[in-house]
């Protein structure tokens, strides 16, 4: 059996695991207050350079969105998502339990596939501000987006900036979610960098479970502008660890000799040659172009239970024209001789 399924379903990365157990025997302060922590946010400011970003460390991705979320909003404010959003889709309502609405507007199709629309977003915003009534309606004061995307698209610079620019236009704020941040930021189609995202977004954060960690997200916010009580706010969603030093020992090994990178370039390499392999033997197509670690697949229905006997991933919709739409993904796990055997196979079928 090969694993396409997940970018997590693996431990973490060896070089992130030998340090684990290097350290594993010194002692240290509790909740992030420790020497490794300290090192990896100094190692994530330079990255992103802004020696002034505010650094926090968190549990999971679900409690990093619901409590940036939460926090960055006055009670009578909302969200704005793409519809295929983490927050709107995957996150079991996680935000609005905070008591923040979520707007979804339509994502685009192909290469824009996961995407929120510019124009759609600044006709929405500008149509809220606009209605007089509005004082009746919950207030859109924050934008959501995914880097990647959840249909692994990403985001050009000159988009990120038109859709920050939109959000400051009309008085909101900008966050991205960068669960898979590693595999965006190292695509060949990318032409955003850290230092660039944190010129373009008031808050963001950088995956490390789906990234080559064993769990933990890093939260950032540019320029020090960080929310009132934030560390109050993250105990209070129950995303903080008590062992913060688990977090933080494995970001400062992800942000050391460049493993971060290393670790998107190899998962998008492998997952790149997806695509080709199944039109290759025509056991299916393209559902939308992605150059990052997600592919997404229209997989022919015939083939389909005879895929999964050896192949393990994720079947997320039936399609027309006798395809399935299936999910197929890469990690630092993922081995030259796990695409071999995927080829093999489609090859039989």
């Amino acid at each position: 059996m090969v694993f396409f399924d997940c970018d997590y379903n693996n431990g973490c990365h060896p070089a992130v695991l030998k340090r684990l157990g290097e350290t594993n025997g010194e002692y240290t302060s509790t909740y992030g207050f420790d020497r490794f922590s300290d090192s990896a946010r100094e190692k994530i400011r330079a990255a992103a350079n802004d020696p002034d970003a505010g650094v926090f460390f968190l549990a999971g991705g679900t409690q990093a969105n619901s409590t940036v979320i939460d926090s960055m909003l006055e009670p009578w404010q909302g969200v704005v998502s793409a519809d295929t959003g983490h927050i709107n889709v995957h996150e079991a309502g996680a935000v609005e339990y905070t008591g923040h609405k979520v707007f979804s507007l339509p994502s685009g199709e192909g290469e824009n596939a996961g995407k929120i629309i510019p124009k759609a977003l600044e006709d929405f915003l500008a149509g809220w501000h606009s209605d007089e009534t509005c004082d009746h309606m919950a207030e859109p004061a924050l934008v959501y987006i995914s880097f990647p995307t959840e249909l692994g698209t990403i985001y050009k610079a000159a988009e990120l900036k038109e859709i920050h620019d939109i959000c400051h236009r009309f008085g909101a704020r900008l966050f991205v979610d960068g669960a898979r941040l590693a595999y965006g930021l190292a695509s060949k189609e990318s032409d955003v960098d850290l230092p660039f995202l944190a010129s373009h977004c008031d808050a963001f954060y950088i995956g490390g479970t789906k990234c080559g960690a064993l769990c933990g997200e890093a939260v950032v916010f540019p320029k020090g502008r960080v929310p009132a009580h934030f560390f109050t706010r993250v105990k209070q969603h129950g995303a903080l660890l008590a062992k913060g030093r688990l977090i933080g020992v494995q970001f400062d090994a992800l942000f050391t000799d460049g493993l971060y990178t290393e670790i998107g370039k190899h998962a998008d390499g492998l997952a790149a040659k997806i695509p080709v392999l199944f039109e290759k033997y025509g056991v299916g197509k393209v559902f939308a172009p992605s150059p990052t670690n997600q592919q997404f697949i229209l997989v022919r229905r015939d083939a389909m239970e005879a895929l999964k006997k050896d192949v393990c991933f994720e079947k997320w919709a039936p399609a027309e024209g006798g395809y399935d739409l299936c999910r197929f993904v890469t990690s630092w796990a993922t081995a030259d001789c796990d695409m071999e055997s995927l080829e093999n196979i489609l090859k039989a079928l």
